[in-house]
Formats: structure tokens, sequence, C-alpha cells
């Protein structure tokens, strides 16, 4: 099975990177094959809502000269969607918000390709704001029929300059679990999948 972590900060080895290698780890020591992905600090544009995606059903955007379409085809083959995001005005980066936009609304293009598919939303923050950001990755993931894990708290580690998410053992220890979490999830699931009651798209 497969698992994608995409990360949302511009700033490499951030503690954004640092959580989200945290949940994959697991996954790697259950025999997954995982990705980590790189979205922020990448050209990425916003949705403009032009509908093409719904004409071509292609699995793909019709904006084609930035990173989101080859992106999008790795969330398409992945088992679990991991997705990270630093705490912005308490919201995702904007490079996320454009991914989470494009790649939701593909989705559903598309016959729900999204649907079944495991979702967990990472959050690093240095004080406040967090829970917000966690709920915009996962509103994504429920309008998609996605199966979102709880763990052991709320996703999320607290730290400002690079490595300080490193002494939140209890983010650390949750990001742990999440992935220990998400591993039970998809093998349990897995023999289920051919009958995943997916709904229809209608705006109606």
């Amino acid at each position: 099975m497969r698992a994608l972590a995409i990360n949302g900060s511009p700033r490499k080895g951030g503690n954004t990177e640092t959580l989200l290698k945290h949940a994959l780890a697991p996954l790697e020591a259950a025999g997954w094959e995982t990705e980590l992905v790189q979205v922020g600090g990448k050209k990425i544009k916003g949705c403009m809502a032009c509908y093409k995606c719904w004409e071509k059903q292609n699995m793909q955007c019709v904006v084609d000269n930035d990173i989101f379409n080859g992106v999008m085809e790795k969330m398409v083959k992945a088992d679990a969607l991991i997705l990270g995001s630093p705490t912005y005005f308490t919201d995702v980066s904007a490079e996320m918000k454009a991914l989470l936009d494009r790649s939701g609304f593909v989705s559903l293009a598309n016959d729900r390709v999204f649907a079944g598919k495991i979702g967990a939303a990472v959050v690093a923050v240095r004080r406040a704001g967090a829970i917000h950001v966690f709920d915009t990755i996962n509103h994504m993931f429920l309008m998609s029929q996605m199966i979102i894990p709880g763990s052991t708290y709320w996703n999320l580690g607290m730290g400002m300059d690079k490595g300080d998410v490193d002494s939140d053992q209890e983010a650390l220890n949750n990001m742990k679990n999440l992935g220990e979490t998400i591993a039970w999830l998809g093998k349990a699931m897995q023999p289920q999948m051919a009958n995943f009651p997916k709904a229809p798209v209608s705006y109606e």
C-alpha cells in the first residue's frame, strides 16, 4: 500500500516536515511504500473554477504550467494521504489551500477518485490557530468521502524555529500513533474496498 505525505510549508526541513516524517515512519516499518512531496514554496496556482476538469474528466487540471498535475497523479495512486501545513494566520499555507481546492475539485469531477482513501491532517503551530488549519484540511477529506483516522490528540506539534518540534514529545508520540493507526486501518479496509459505497456527485 502507498502513503503520500505532502508538505505545505515553504520552509524545507522545518517543523511540518519533521512531523510528517514521524507519521510516515510506522508505515514504512509496516511495509508500506511511502513518499514525502514538497508543495510549500513551489509554483502552484489556485483554482479558477473553470470546470474544465469536469469536461475532460482525465484526472488532471487544465492548468498545466505548475506542479499540480504531477502531485495529483501521486495522490490518485496513494491509499493514504497525509497533508501537512504550518499555521499562517490560523489557516493553511497558500500552497496547501491551492492543492486542497484543485485536488478536491478534480477528484469530484472524476467519479470521486479520493473516495475510500485514508486522509490525515498534520499541523505545525507556534502557539494558536492550529485547530482551524486541521479543520481546513479535513473539510476536503470529508467532502471527498475519505476516511479520517483519529490519534492520541489533535495532529499538531508546537514550535517556531526549525527543530523546535523535536522537543514536543507529545506531538512526536501522536505522529507515531497516527502512522500506526493508518497502517492498521489500511489493512482492515483493503479487503472491503471493492464494495465501498461511492456516492454520485450532484449539486441539484
